[in-house]
């Protein structure tokens, strides 16, 4: 699609009448086509002497926010302060990553290190903001922080072991071309992380809500008893999360899974084989694997300090 378009500015230049260039080869969509009436992101350059004028992309901004305040109304509608107490924690998570994790990532900091120290305050932060000071909310906590570090040692030990050195993406290449200071592979490991934490936040926090309450309902549970009907709950939160997770990367990688499908002309195992796909069974595999972790380790921690909580009362 090419199209020759005049654009009235808002910001640079407010109300000025200009003519644009328009060109967009994925068109082939009529919705793609620029109407009367569309917002616009215009960028301006000089060309022989000459300003020159050009439609870069649609302006977004406006749903995006109207998106933003119908997630933010459904949280709190169905959750109340506990839905507005995660909120808080999420927007402090974002801060930790703008603030701390991206900056001393591109200060030359190793990114593992860096991800593993804002993970550790994101943990700590986000989940008491979301589910209480509480001894059940503590033992979601030190489960977190417990099998956070045992993924961290698979994501060191499968990323080696599979010669991954994070350059499988085009994000990387032109990471390496504009930011020679950012270790890609310490990047990849610290992407391993994060993405770990953000599920066994889920899988620790509802363990040990699922082990209290069976307590709770049957007060007389011994702790071995306690672990082992824990331990059922968990299993069928792992079966879920683990295709959950999976589907997570896969989905954000669909159109890369699907050229590499179309490429009849390559066999089924270079594809395998290539780095970008190695790194997202390497990350989905860590993932499922901290998970499956966290529900023993939750399960035990929780039979045992809410149980003797129970024998106290």
């Amino acid at each position: 699609i090419e199209q020759t378009v005049t654009v009235r500015l808002e910001s640079a230049g407010s109300g000025t009448v200009v003519t644009a260039a328009y060109a967009d080869v994925m068109g082939a969509e009529r919705a793609r086509v620029l109407r009367p009436g569309d917002r616009v992101v215009v960028a301006r350059a000089q060309d022989l002497g000459q300003t020159a004028y050009y439609v870069v992309d649609r302006y977004r901004l406006p749903p995006l926010v109207i998106i933003a305040l119908l997630f933010l109304i459904m949280t709190v509608a169905f959750s109340r302060f506990k839905g507005l107490s995660s909120i808080v924690g999420l927007v402090i998570t974002v801060v930790v990553l703008v603030q701390y994790i991206v900056p001393r990532i591109l200060a030359g900091d190793n990114p593992l290190v860096i991800s593993i120290s804002g993970a550790l305050v994101i943990a700590f932060v986000s989940i008491y903001l979301a589910h209480g000071f509480n001894r059940r909310t503590t033992i979601a906590v030190i489960s977190t922080l417990i099998t956070l570090g045992i993924a961290a040692a698979l994501a060191i030990a499968f990323v080696s072991l599979a010669s991954l050195f994070g350059a499988g993406s085009e994000e990387a290449f032109y990471l390496q071309l504009g930011l020679q200071v950012v270790n890609l592979r310490g990047l990849l490991l610290g992407g391993i992380i994060l993405g770990a934490l953000g599920v066994l936040d889920d899988i620790t926090t509802g363990q040990a809500a699922a082990v209290q309450e069976i307590s709770l309902a049957n007060p007389d549970l011994t702790s071995r008893e306690l672990y082992r009907r824990g331990l059922s709950v968990g299993t069928e939160h792992i079966t879920a999360l683990v295709n959950t997770l999976f589907l997570a990367y896969a989905g954000a990688s669909l159109p890369l899974f699907i050229l590499f499908t179309v490429n009849v002309d390559q066999p089924v195992w270079v594809t395998v084989n290539s780095e970008f796909v190695a790194e997202e069974i390497v990350r989905t595999l860590v993932g499922s694997s901290a998970l499956v972790l966290a529900v023993p380790i939750t399960t035990l921690l929780a039979a045992r300090l809410l149980r003797a909580r129970t024998v106290d009362r």
